[in-house]
């Protein structure tokens, strides 16, 4: 008989069918903090006029593309 009590099985029963959840859940978190931090950033220099306006434009984009892969990423992650 197993020495491991119900709670320490089932949670490693979860962790061997999702490994590193944990690892990933906190990696989509930090990478979806740095879009948003860097999406307000953006966002304040286009409403601020400075700098070109391709370029701030372009690099807004790019930080809501980030955030938004992140929160799809999360909840694909989240389904299963």
């Amino acid at each position: 008989m197993s020495k491991l009590d119900p709670q320490q099985y089932e949670r490693l029963r979860r962790e061997a069918k999702s490994p590193y959840r944990g690892l990933r859940i906190f990696i989509y978190a930090a990478f979806a903090g740095s879009g948003f931090i860097g999406a307000v950033v953006f966002l304040a220099r286009l409403i601020a006029g400075k700098g070109e306006l391709e370029a701030n434009l372009g690099s807004f984009a790019l930080q809501i593309g980030v955030l938004a892969l992140m929160v799809w990423l999360y909840r694909i992650d989240r389904s299963k």
